[in-house]
């Protein structure tokens, strides 16, 4: 094999091991094509979390979820939830389809570069629970 074709193969290696990682992600997409989620929005949580929001984060369910969204390229698991959830709002706020074509570029390459997929210490991100935070802040 040439140095060409040996990189060539490392690049469709790579290329399908991101698939299969990225399986999880096939009834997302298949709730976009429904309707139910779009491209850009904040990201789904727990069913769990509805009543743990204060009223400005419960204003991140006034559009559908997303695919990606301005938390997950500025940040994603790296940040915590009431940071994203600062990000989620402020995207309502400042919606455009500039915006969203931003957020697509942007998180093309943070895919590629794999960067925020976990929080320090966690698989991906930490259970939302306001009053622990709170304690913890104190």
């Amino acid at each position: 094999m040439t140095i060409a074709g040996a990189k060539s193969f490392s690049l469709l290696k790579m290329f399908l091991l991101d698939c299969v990682i990225n399986l999880d992600e096939l009834p997302e997409l298949w709730n976009v094509l429904k309707g139910d989620m779009s491209i850009v929005g904040p990201r789904p949580l727990l069913m769990q979390y509805l009543d743990r929001y204060t009223p400005e984060q419960a204003r991140r369910h006034e559009v559908k979820p997303g695919l990606t969204g301005w938390a997950q390229v500025n940040g994603r698991n790296a940040v915590s939830l009431e940071e994203k959830f600062e990000m989620d709002v402020w995207y309502l706020d400042h919606w455009s389809l500039g915006l969203d074509l931003k957020i697509i570029g942007m998180t093309v390459l943070k895919v590629l570069k794999r960067e925020g997929i976990s929080a320090e210490g966690e698989a991906t991100m930490p259970e939302f629970n306001p009053q622990i935070t709170q304690i913890n802040a104190d």
